[in-house]
């Protein structure tokens, strides 16, 4: 079973950073994607920012040139930088691995931006 474990999520200010980190259980470049997604209280789950086994990258228009995507193979572990952090860059963020038309999910770590 692919596990999915997010880490790095905190209490930060607005315009601070943090890096959140999502380890995976299995080889990553076997993965097609590995992607970071967000979800605010009462909102929908949102796509944030993706890298394929290419290392191809995609951003949310909220979040590009703030946040960067990146992989490290040998550690089996994609990250999240996140500077100039907003109010609105709040709520849980996930990671998802996608595999062969197979997705798996990690459980989540919370961001809270605070003034």
């Amino acid at each position: 079973q692919v596990l999915l474990v997010e880490s790095g999520g905190g209490l930060v200010q607005t315009g601070g950073s943090l890096r959140l980190s999502c380890a995976v259980s299995e080889t990553i470049s076997t993965f097609d994607a590995i992607e970071w997604y967000r979800q605010a209280p009462g909102l929908q789950r949102e796509l944030v920012a993706s890298i394929t086994s290419g290392s191809m990258t995609y951003y949310a228009d909220s979040v590009k040139g703030r946040f960067t995507i990146s992989r490290d193979d040998a550690e089996n572990t994609a990250y999240l930088q996140m500077n100039s952090l907003r109010f609105e860059d709040a709520g849980v963020y996930y990671c998802r691995a996608d595999r062969f038309y197979v997705d798996y999910w990690g459980r989540g770590t919370q961001v809270t931006v605070s003034s």
